[in-house]
Order: C-alpha cells, then sequence, then structure tokens
C-alpha cells in the first residue's frame, strides 16, 4: 500500500478534532483519507494508516464507524477499515484490514519479543530435566521426543537447536494484529502477536504469548482470563477467569470456568475446566472438567479425570521428582488418588486411593482397584464395557480442528500394533504367572500390584479375542479389490509383508502410533543433521504417519507367522479361512458382550429416583420418556447392525477364498 504525508487542511482538521503529535510529518496516510473519522488521538513515533471507510460489526449487532477515535496510537501501522476507540496506548503493531479494537488499557510491544515462543516450561517432572521450549508449530509428536527422550542428549541438543533456529525468526520489537480480529474490553495486553480473526474480549491480562488464530478456525480468548507467557493455537477457547503461565494450548483446545495451569501443555481437543494442573503433558483428548481435581507431573492422552482425581509426585524426600504415566483411554474415579511412579496401560480405568507404585503398562483394559489397603489389577475386564466402545468411536467425531493444518497427528484404532503388542507382552506373562503359581494361592504379585489367581487365565482368554478380532480385520482389509474369480496366488500376494521394517515393537508418540525402528530413523536423522528445521521435522513425522498402514501389516504379518507357524507366502486357504472364521465369531462375541453391559443402563437399579411421586408403572414410564429403551438406543441399534455386518463381510470373505478352488 503507498502512503502520504497529510496535507495542511488535513492536519488543521484533525487538530480541531482533538488529534495531535509532536511531528505531523511521521503520519503518513492511504488515499483516500477521510480526516473525519480521526478524532481525539494522541500520535507518536511513525504511524500509518489505511483506508477509512464503512462500518464494522460487533458482537450483538452493534454498528462502529471505521475510523480512529479516542486512543492512542505509536510506532503502528493500522490497516484499511480498523476501528479503534478508547484505546489508552496502542504501540509497535501492525493491525490488518478490518480489526475492531475498543476500550483497551495497553495493546503493546514493549522491547523486542518472541511472543511466548521458546518459553521453556517443566513439563512431566517438576523437578527439571525434561524441559520443553515451546513454539506456535510444536506438535505432541515432537514435543514427545524432546521430554521423553532425555535418554539421547545428541537428541535433545538438536532439537533445542532447530526451535532456537525458528523462535529468533519471530523475535521482533513490532507485532502483529491479523485482519479480522476483535479486541475489546481488556486492560493490558503485553507482547502479544494475535493471528486472524481472533477475538479477545474481557481479558484482563496476555502478556509474552502467540495467539495462532486462523480465518478458518479462530481463537476466542474471554474474560477474566489471566495468561503469560503462553501458545495458544487456532480453534482454542480460553475464558471464564482461566489462569495460565507458561503453557502451551495446541489446537481445539477448551480452557475455561477458572481453570489453572503452569507448565503444562495440551494438545489437541484437550479440555480443562474447574480444575488444576501443574507440569502436565496433556496429550490430544486429554479431559478434565471438575473443580477439585488435580492433574500433576503426568503424561495423559485421551483421558478423562474424575471429580477429586489427584495425584502425589513428591512423597516429602527430595521434592517433586516423581512423575507418572496414564496411556492412552484411561480413566480415573472420583477421588481417586495415585502416588507416583505409577505406569498405567492403556484403556484402563483407576478407582480408589493407592500409595503404592505399580506398573501395569503391559496389561491394557484393566480395572485398577483397591482391597483391603492393597492394589489389584484385573487385566481385560475393560475391553467390554460400553465406555470403551464408545470412547473409540467418539473421539473423531469430536476433532474440533478446522484449520488448513492438523499440526498433532492423530490415531484412533481401538485395535493396532502398540495395543495389541502389548496384550501380547501381557498374555505372555500372565500365563507364565499362572503356570507358576500354586493353587492355594488366592493372589499374585505383578510389577507392585496384585492379580487375582483366578483371573489369570481369564484375562488370557478375553485378551485372546482382541488379538483375533485385530488380525481378522487387518486380514480382510487386504483382501478388498480381490477379484472373486482366479487363482491362490494373487490371495497370497496381497497378504505378503513389504520387508521387515516395521515388525518391531511399536509406541505410542502421543496420539501417534509409530514403530520403533522408524522413530530411531528419524532421531538418526535429527542427531546427524539430515534435518535442518522445525519444518522438516513436521514433514519427517507426517510422512512417518503416512505410512503406517504399510508398515502395520508388516507387523501383522510377522504376528500371523508366529502364531501360524509358517510364512505368510505358505498361507494355506483353511488358514486364511480359520483366521477370519475366528475374527467373526470373536467379533460378534465382542460386541454381544458390549451390550450385556449397556442393558445395565435400563435395569432395575438404573430407575431409581423415577417417577417420584408415582407407582412403579409411573417410574418406568417416566424412565422411558428420559433415557428411553434398550431395544430404540441408538448405541445398541449401531451394535446390532455391526453384528449383521460382521456376519456378511465374513461369508463373503470366506466365499472369495472358496471361489479360488472351484
Amino acid at each position: 500500500m503507498e502512503y502520504r504525508n497529510l496535507t495542511e487542511s488535513e492536519i488543521a482538521a484533525l487538530q480541531t478534532q482533538g488529534c495531535e503529535t509532536e511531528d505531523w510529518r511521521k503520519v503518513l496516510v492511504a488515499d483516500p483519507f477521510d480526516s473525519s473519522r480521526v478524532r481525539r488521538v494522541r500520535f507518536s513515533g511513525e504511524v500509518r494508516v489505511g483506508i477509512l471507510s464503512g462500518t464494522v460489526t460487533l458482537t450483538g449487532g452493534a454498528m462502529r464507524a471505521c475510523g480512529l477515535y479516542d486512543s492512542s496510537v505509536h510506532n503502528c501501522e493500522l490497516g484499511n477499515d480498523v476501528h479503534l476507540s478508547g484505546v489508552r496506548n496502542l504501540a509497535s503493531y501492525r493491525v490488518g484490514d478490518g480489526t475492531v479494537i475498543e476500550n483497551v488499557g495497553c495493546l503493546v510491544v514493549d522491547g523486542e519479543s518472541a511472543f511466548g515462543n521458546g518459553t521453556r516450561i517443566e513439563a512431566l517432572n517438576e523437578g527439571g530435566g525434561r524441559t520443553l521450549p515451546i513454539y506456535d508449530r510444536l506438535t505432541a509428536q515432537v514435543a514427545y521426543l524432546l521430554v521423553l527422550y532425555r535418554h539421547r542428549p545428541a537428541l535433545v541438543e538438536k532439537l533445542d537447536a532447530l526451535i532456537g533456529q525458528y523462535v529468533g525468526s519471530r523475535r521482533s520489537d513490532r507485532g502483529t494484529i491479523g485482519a479480522g480480529c476483535r479486541i475489546q474490553d481488556c486492560q493490558s495486553l503485553v507482547n502479544l502477536d494475535i493471528g486472524p480473526s481472533a477475538t479477545i474480549v474481557g481479558a484482563l491480562r496476555l502478556q509474552d504469548g502467540t495467539i495462532g488464530s486462523c480465518p478458518e478456525d479462530p481463537v476466542h480468548i474471554g474474560e477474566g482470563v489471566f495468561a503469560k507467557h503462553f501458545i495458544i493455537l487456532s480453534g482454542s477457547r480460553v475464558e471464564e477467569s482461566a489462569i495460565l503461565s507458561s503453557c502451551f494450548v495446541g489446537q481445539g483446545v477448551r480452557i475455561g470456568e477458572q481453570f489453572s495451569a503452569k507448565n503444562s501443555a495440551f494438545f489437541a481437543n484437550a479440555e480443562g475446566f474447574h480444575g488444576e494442573a501443574c507440569s502436565v503433558f496433556a496429550g490430544p483428548y486429554t479431559v478434565t472438567h471438575h473443580k477439585s481435581t488435580l492433574l500433576i507431573a503426568g503424561l495423559f492422552s485421551f483421558y478423562n479425570a474424575g471429580s477429586g482425581a489427584n495425584q502425589s509426585n513428591h512423597m516429602y524426600k527430595l521434592g517433586p521428582v516423581h512423575q507418572g504415566i496414564l496411556e492412552r483411554g484411561s480413566k480415573t474415579g472420583s477421588f481417586s488418588y495415585l502416588r507416583w511412579p505409577c505406569h498405567v496401560g492403556p484403556f484402563s480405568v483407576v478407582i480408589n486411593k493407592h500409595s503404592g507404585n505399580f506398573d501395569t503398562s503391559d496389561l491394557p483394559f484393566s480395572f485398577v482397584d483397591t482391597e483391603g489397603g492393597d492394589s489389584f489389577v484385573t487385566p481385560a475386564m475393560n475391553l467390554f464395557t460400553v465406555g470403551t466402545r464408545r470412547d473409540s468411536a467418539k473421539w473423531p467425531a469430536r476433532d474440533r480442528r478446522k484449520a488448513p493444518q492438523k499440526l498433532d497427528l492423530v490415531d484412533f484404532e481401538l485395535f493396532n500394533p502398540y495395543i495389541v503388542g502389548k496384550i501380547v507382552r501381557g498374555v505372555a506373562s500372565l500365563r507364565d504367572l499362572y503356570e507358576k503359581t500354586p493353587r492355594e494361592r488366592e493372589d499374585v504379585s505383578y510389577r507392585g500390584i496384585k492379580i487375582k489367581r483366578l483371573m489369570l487365565r481369564t484375562a488370557c482368554k478375553y485378551y485372546e479375542m482382541a488379538v483375533k478380532i485385530y488380525l481378522g480385520e487387518k486380514v480382510l482389509s487386504r483382501l478388498d479389490g480381490v477379484a472373486e474369480k482366479g487363482d491362490w496366488s494373487e490371495v497370497v500376494s496381497r497378504l505378503q509383508p513389504d520387508g521387515s521394517e516395521g515388525t518391531c515393537d511399536w509406541v505410542d508418540l502421543a496420539g501417534m502410533f509409530a514403530p520403533q525402528d522408524s522413530v530411531d530413523s528419524t532421531i538418526g536423522e535429527i542427531e546427524n543433521g539430515a534435518i535442518t528445521s522445525v519444518a522438516d521435522l513436521a514433514s519427517r513425522l507426517e510422512a512417518m504417519h503416512r505410512d503406517r498402514p504399510r508398515l502395520e501389516w508388516n507387523w501383522c504379518a510377522r504376528l500371523l507367522e508366529h502364531r501360524l507357524g509358517n510364512k505368510v507366502s505358505a498361507m494355506t486357504a483353511d488358514q486364511v479361512k480359520g483366521i477370519l472364521e475366528d475374527w467373526k465369531t470373536n467379533a460378534v462375541k465382542l460386541n454381544r458382550m458390549i451390550l450385556q453391559d449397556a442393558c445395565k443402563e435400563f435395569d432395575e437399579v438404573s430407575r431409581i429416583g423415577f417417577g417420584i411421586d408415582g407407582d412403579n408403572r409411573t417410574r418406568d414410564e417416566d424412565f422411558t420418556a428420559v433415557r428411553g429403551n434398550f431395544e430404540n438406543n441408538s448405541f445398541v441399534k449401531e451394535l446390532e447392525r455391526d453384528n449383521a455386518d460382521i456376519e456378511k463381510r465374513a461369508e463373503k470373505a470366506v466365499a472369495l477364498i472358496d471361489n479360488r478352488f472351484s
């Protein structure tokens, strides 16, 4: 945009309208310039003003004329059709077109700033040693490598350098307020970089931060918010007197209702309300909604915290040096307590108070409870609950991110090489315990926790169901598109693995499943300098994510070979049909077990409190009016449709195999 000096008549008009400056030559304007839209403004330093015309519409429908009113502007570049009014101090900003700034105490850049980029937070361990430098392109996967791989000092050093390089590029003595922003009724906004279409309404104090808004997925900062040294990314809402100190807030996050957090990172679609977080690594879909809940020094993802859930991380010895891990899909019941260190396996439920330290990481889908003061784990029992099935289905539908690029790489599949790998290891341990435990023993010890001896074989049986369902589903997916007629070689070709890559153990990189060898390869590229920027690193992780289906089949094929006792290339038609039959039988059985669990939601106990002023008939009618009935429940119908679909898919696949020999 081209600018010019003010004319004498324009200066005179501005002075008549209460405007002032020490040097009118430093105030430049774009043509056409309407001096009537600039009133009672104090200019200082170098100021550029775009074209001022038309009106803007505020929330609630109020109209405002574009222009500058009752404000102080220092060293700023103002875009077209902005509206400034009641801004006591606007300094060192480029303001985008159509932005409204109204009734703000100060909105300034005070010296050079990286706008929250480079802030170092003590994630996961309050005592230090897992420092995470945050920046406005940070992903859950990069954070995982930085925080969890401290045993690779060369990796940490290189990542710090790459992030430092990016942070350097973000340093400036002038901030940006993107086009179409609404900033109203705020007290103190210092050293902020604000993306397009953001709304900041009623914030108390925001200091040293980036608000990574975009038109497709704006950020909203609401009333009473206090935040310093922070990053908030697209689609997120921080409101209702939330307090953030040295925090990263990723895409699609919700924080509010007086929630407070310090030294914590919240990744895609996480939610924090009412409670408190300190040194938390909150992976995707971490949720805490309750006023008395404290999350501290933990690694979480796809997690739901019950009311009053609490952890202790110091044991009154050397200070807060302990940490804990609740793997994806875990839940903690109301007033549950865990004394760190503990490591809870995926999709587990923890209830009651646990004063010991235990590791159930290889026992997914478990219940963790107490009996007589001791901690007990019941493996596999959470596999066939309604909650687990609903959770795995709801997360993809609840992805709020609408920005052109979703930064965190998230996998949602319930069964995968990471989970099934744990099941395989867990079954081996449980069988070994069963064989070595005398029959007169009621319970056995396992990694700091107890298991009822009678549950060892039962848990193995249920885990075996999950493995058969997983392998059958993957074999079916490989057979998709195979012609109904042809020779057996085409089937075998479809089932062939693509090399040995990915056949090792897999890891969960804060939401993304990946084989350890691929992760190690990427780490090697970082350490040897092949990856030269944070953008390169993001691209490398995205490529690994895209390659997951190929690598996953390699892993599945290796597991099949181990279970069948022969190579995939030597698989017979009977073996493939056996895998498909096992899949059908166990998938249908699992669904029926889940339906039995769902039925409890409609039993006599569930009806307590309904029909308050009537008899049992009134109770039942009231219950049905509010909750519906089992037969017409949408979740129940979905499972019944799924069972019918399983039968059809299995029948079709078996017919395809038979046609190869007709």
